[in-house]
């Protein structure tokens, strides 16, 4: 979708704290400390800052940034908006240099403010995915350099590309709804069970390909083998997870190209993000983010 970059909540910090306000609170403002709704009132005047709230209920003041990730933050909100909006509609991601050069703020502010926004992307209250009559894929990849280990080995490797020295990741994928990527110590059958447990309902059918053991707590449990060329067996596939795989690691090599291990998890959750929310109407007015 276009973005117009002459919107008044990109271009006005005024119209964007408006804007900010009227998606956190649609029926007025509620105070963060206390909950209070009716004792909450509007300071004015040049001793305070723009859109400071008071409230009489716990004697406490906030803004409509108090308890998200612009909380304290000197930037502008109206670039703070716009930000959330080109990280919500990069299919691929935006780069922090990339962003730094659209909306007009330092690399350094831009890399700041792209990692609060990805905090901010994080699903806080995963519920679990699928349930019954819903298909589950599964599948592991393996993210980090072809050519060195991780960097605390500091040496090369040779040979052919392999999962070594690369960080390990889970995927599910609710077919037609959400995905969850986790970033993983190992990949053992007793802790890849117990994610899938944890994350997706039992009631759900769980597809994988051949390198995940089978898994009788799910309602069913169906494999493709990759193997043997086998690619799909009627609605038995992870072609869907791969999907998921496929964008990640085109936006990983082609927009961030670098990304430390203590990162990855942050990047995940923006790819899940989107991948989540690809259906949800993303109005021109609205960034989807907030």
């Amino acid at each position: 979708m276009t973005i117009d970059l002459t919107d008044p909540v990109f271009t006005d910090e005024t119209k964007a704290r408006e804007h900010l306000e009227a998606i956190r609170w649609p029926d007025g403002p509620v105070c963060p400390h206390c909950g209070s709704i009716d004792k909450v009132y509007r300071l004015s005047g040049k001793s305070h800052r723009p859109g400071l709230i008071h409230c009489n209920g716990c004697d406490g003041s906030f803004t409509v940034t108090t308890g998200s990730v612009m909380e304290s933050s000197h930037v502008p909100l109206n670039k703070w908006v716009l930000a959330f909006r080109l990280m919500a509609s990069s299919k691929k991601g935006i780069s922090a240099h990339q962003l730094h050069r659209t909306i007009s703020v330092t690399y350094k502010t831009a890399w700041f403010m792209a990692h609060r926004i990805r905090e901010a992307m994080r699903d806080a209250a995963p519920a679990p995915l699928g349930g019954e009559g819903a298909i589950i894929e599964s599948d592991e990849a393996y993210w980090g350099s072809k050519d060195t280990d991780n960097a605390s080995m500091k040496r090369r490797r040779k040979g052919k590309p392999g999962p070594g020295g690369k960080s390990k990741i889970l995927t599910l994928v609710e077919r037609g709804g959400r995905s969850r990527s986790l970033k993983m110590d190992d990949l053992r059958t007793e802790t890849v069970h117990r994610v899938l447990r944890e994350n997706a309902s039992t009631k759900s059918r769980l597809m994988t390909d051949e390198g995940t053991a089978h898994n009788f707590e799910f309602a069913s449990h169906e494999k493709v083998k990759h193997g043997a060329g086998e690619y799909a067996r009627g609605d038995v596939t992870t072609n869907t997870v791969e999907g998921f795989f496929s964008v990640f690691k085109r936006g990983m090599r082609g927009t961030y190209q670098h990304c430390g291990e203590q990162h990855l998890q942050r990047y995940l959750d923006e790819f899940d993000f989107r991948y989540s929310t690809r259906h949800k109407p993303s109005p021109a007015q609205s960034p989807s983010a907030i």
